[in-house]
Formats: structure tokens, C-alpha cells, sequence
């Protein structure tokens, strides 16, 4: 696992937000849990940021830092790897302690809708990263969660390593809120947080420095390759690997993000996630065909060399 940050490494792998698998009895499940970084790291990805996919938002603290030093062990020396915290501010403070004793160089603040507001929020994270004395990423999920000015005072401060934008819009090329934060935080700290589907736009209109994943997790080596395109300039080529994830994306838009991925994970072979941790419940029996026909088709398409390759080259 790699124990520093570098702004650039958001330029250069997409980050993959898998889920967690767990055992039957809730356990953190160590081979399969493996088995899928293998799969991610394999595609080239070397960014891992455990947070809503792998429902950090109902980890106990009991076993809070044994998954700590799971995490750690399970990627390789040169994946980055980031954790997430709270999202409520005593969970934050309680969680200080295992975050010291590891060596991540950062980690993400769950957001918290309710009850917070933006003059609360912007504290409890500043207090939070003071304490912990590391930056940490800023996961802007909501306009309302945070002003554009608040947030740029926190990376201003060096508390924030980078920012996960991750603010749905019917036309991602409309957000006024986008660009004002822009206007104040250096584009190169900011990733698009919503998967392949607004990332064209994100990185190629607003300047974004790269992209987090869940579908990643089924085709690595896709959406690595529609990184690098868009890093290269050639949107025509990004623009048709991103369309290659819209089907399951569809499906993770349309029945919960957290469950479709999790339980396609299971459905293609590539380790057996098991059952998710409650709050949370896997999919009803009518949705698994779906979402099995959608993650198998990108799988395929993403272990075929050639069909990636001539994606990327268009």
C-alpha cells in the first residue's frame, strides 16, 4: 500500500470504490475481499477508496480498526488506499485513534445530511482534520452540505488532500455550483465522484483532475483506458468506453448504486461479496437476470483485450 499522497496520482488511476464483501455471518470476508482487489489491480487501477459502496456508513467501531489493517495488507505496495470516517462528528472522533496508528495518507469524511449544517459541517471537518493531523478528502455530495467558499477554506488551510465531487445534475455541463467552487479550488485537487457516466463532461469542460468508479470494479481496464484518454485529450475514444458502462450504470441509477454494484460483483464470479451489512439489503430476486446480463456483458467486453484496445484508439 502506498503511504503518501500525490496530488498527480488522481491524474493517473481511477478510483475504484469497491464494496466489501462479507461472510454469512457479517464478518469481513478475507479471500473474496482480496480476490476483488486482485481483479481491480489487474485492470491497471491503482487507487481504492472504501467508502458508500463498501457501507463504511455502518461499520462498527468494534471492528473499525482490524478493517484498517485488512485494507492495508490486502493492496499492493504501489495502490493507493483510502478509508472513510464518521459520517457523524463522535464517530469521527472515535475513529481518530485507529486512523493514527495506520498508514494511510488520507481519508475520507462520510457526508452527513442530517442533521448538519454547512457552518457545522465545515467545523466538525476542520476539527476532525486537525485532530487526526492529516489531510483529508472532502466528499461533496450535496450543495447544501457545504458552501463553495467553506469548502475552499479547508483546502486552503491544507486540511483537504482532494475533493470528491459528486453533486447529481440532469445536464452535468450546467452546475453553477461546480464552477464557483472551481473558481476557488484548484481544479487539479477535484475528481468527478459519480462514476463513468458525467466524467467526459467533468474532466473535459471543467478540467477535473480524474474519476471515481464503482463499475471500475467489474471493468478495470475500461475505464483505466477512458482515464488515459481523457488525459491525452481524445474524447471521442473516452466518450465510447464510457458507453460501454451506461448500461450497468443505468441499472445502479435506477435500483441503489451501493446494492446493484455489490451484489454484480457476486453475479460475474469475480468474488462472492456475500451478504451487505444492515442497514442495507442485497437485491430482490427480480432485479439479480438484469443486473447479472448488464455486469457479465461489460466484464466480457473489459477482458477482451482487442474490443478495449480499438475503444481506445477511436
Amino acid at each position: 500500500m502506498l503511504t503518501n499522497f500525490d496530488a498527480a496520482h488522481l491524474a493517473r488511476s481511477v478510483i475504484a470504490v469497491p464494496p466489501l464483501a462479507r461472510d454469512a455471518d457479517l464478518n469481513v470476508a478475507d479471500a473474496p475481499n482480496r480476490a476483488l482487489i486482485r481483479h481491480i489491480e489487474a485492470g491497471g487501477v491503482r487507487s481504492l477508496l472504501y467508502g458508500g459502496n463498501a457501507n463504511f456508513y455502518n461499520v462498527s467501531l468494534g471492528e473499525y480498526a482490524g478493517l484498517l489493517d485488512f485494507l492495508a495488507d490486502a493492496a499492493g505496495s504501489d495502490t493507493l488506499v483510502i478509508p472513510s470516517a464518521g459520517p457523524d462528528y463522535g464517530k469521527l472522533r472515535d475513529q481518530i485513534p485507529a486512523l493514527r496508528d495506520s498508514d494511510f495518507p488520507t481519508v475520507m469524511v462520510l457526508p452527513l445530511k442530517f442533521p448538519a449544517t454547512r457552518d457545522g459541517v465545515r467545523t466538525g471537518v476542520r476539527r476532525f482534520a486537525e485532530a487526526l493531523g492529516r489531510p483529508i478528502v472532502l466528499y461533496l455530495k450535496d450543495e447544501d452540505y457545504l458552501t463553495p467558499a467553506g469548502a475552499a477554506s479547508l483546502v486552503d488551510d491544507g486540511l483537504v488532500a482532494f475533493v470528491k465531487y459528486a453533486v447529481v445534475r440532469a445536464d452535468p455541463a450546467d452546475d453553477p455550483y461546480l464552477s464557483d467552487l472551481l473558481d476557488r479550488v484548484d481544479p487539479r485537487l477535484v475528481v468527478s465522484g459519480m462514476g463513468e457516466r458525467p466524467a467526459v463532461v467533468h474532466v473535459r469542460d471543467f478540467g477535473l483532475a480524474g474519476f471515481t468508479s464503482g463499475s471500475v470494479c467489474v471493468g478495470p481496464r475500461g475505464s483505466q483506458r477512458m482515464l488515459e484518454a481523457l488525459r491525452d485529450g481524445d474524447f471521442a475514444a473516452a466518450e465510447s468506453l464510457r458507453e460501454r458502462y451506461l448500461p450497468l450504470e443505468d441499472l445502479r441509477d435506477g435500483h441503489s448504486p451501493i446494492r446493484v454494484l455489490h451484489d454484480a460483483v457476486t453475479l460475474t464470479g469475480i468474488a462472492d461479496t456475500g451478504p451487505m451489512l444492515p442497514l442495507l439489503s442485497n437485491l430482490p430476486d427480480e432485479l439479480r437476470a438484469p443486473v447479472r446480463e448488464a455486469a457479465a456483458a461489460l466484464l466480457a467486453v473489459d477482458a477482451d483485450p482487442t474490443v478495449a484496445a480499438d475503444a481506445a484508439t477511436r
